[in-house]
């Protein structure tokens, strides 16, 4: 019956296989059955074949994390681009998973770093930020993503690592040259940080120069996201009544101005390690 249905209906989204319910291939894909998938694979199943949302046995075995049944996808000619009805790339799947295993590989047969983005769905990074997998963030800064990528929903990727509460994601994305006080609707990631209550995330993205004072088209500064009284609040409140040092503002000036290449030409300055590991919020 699976089969009549899939030769009956063709996709709309190209010569990629045909619509199906969930197949074999996409259990055996999920539930990380290599020896099945293979077996299923050298008896002619279609690697591309669909599901009416347009999701691939590949999809299906990254947003699992199954590396072998990646590789073996892959091998037997996944298209590696392929997106869900809602735009979603095999690569989105793996960072949302928090495989920085499966996205090396699917980088290294020419996965799209940068997808174009939807309504619907995010960048690889932002689904890595949103995650908090920092491996997967590097990962994909390594190979390029876009810092400043939009998402409706969240924003920026350091929005979207904000809103999760995931500093070592903010720390990389902010160490590559993420730009601390850029908005959404002028919601910056410090009123992410303040509403989640984190005072060592607010407090690394004002030292990386975030604005306490910024208001949000509410008209609110990140404090007043805060409880009153609570760590975050009178964290806020201690830089929103206290100017920064000199040493500071010279650090946020030096770093804004190197952007993306601070963290790779700091360390060449004619000048202490003490002072390049101040500069490199080491």
């Amino acid at each position: 019956m699976a089969v009549e249905i899939t030769s009956a209906r063709p996709s709309f989204f190209g010569d990629i296989g045909f619509w199906a319910d969930r197949t074999a291939l996409h259990e055996a894909a999920s539930q990380g059955r290599a020896l099945q998938l293979k077996q299923l694979i050298d008896g002619g199943a279609s690697v591309n074949i669909v599901t009416v949302d347009n999701i691939t046995p590949l999809h299906d075995a990254c947003i699992k994390g199954q590396l072998q049944c990646v590789r073996l996808l892959l091998d037997a000619g996944a298209q590696v681009d392929i997106r869900t009805i809602h735009g979603s790339t095999p690569l989105c799947y793996a960072c949302a998973a928090g495989s920085p295993e499966c996205a090396k590989l699917l980088l290294d047969h020419g996965a799209t770093v940068n997808p174009s983005l939807t309504a619907l769905t995010a960048s690889p990074l932002h689904e890595a930020c949103i995650q908090g997998n920092s491996e997967c963030v590097k990962l994909m800064i390594d190979n390029g993503a876009r810092l400043e990528a939009f998402d409706i929903y969240f924003g920026t990727p350091l929005h979207a690592a904000c809103a999760k509460d995931h500093i070592d994601c903010a720390k990389v994305l902010l160490n590559a040259g993420a730009r601390v006080n850029a908005a959404r609707f002028h919601e910056t990631a410090l009123h992410h940080a303040a509403k989640v209550e984190n005072v060592d995330l607010i407090e690394m993205l004002v030292e990386f120069g975030g604005n306490v004072y910024t208001r949000d088209n509410l008209g609110k500064k990140p404090i007043d996201y805060t409880m009153p009284g609570s760590q975050a609040a009178l964290c806020l409140e201690f830089y929103e009544n206290t100017p920064m040092s000199l040493k500071q503002l010279s650090r946020i000036s030096l770093r804004m101005m190197l952007g993306s290449k601070a963290l790779e030409i700091m360390p060449k300055l004619q000048i202490s390690q003490r002072i390049i590991d101040y500069l490199c919020y080491c």
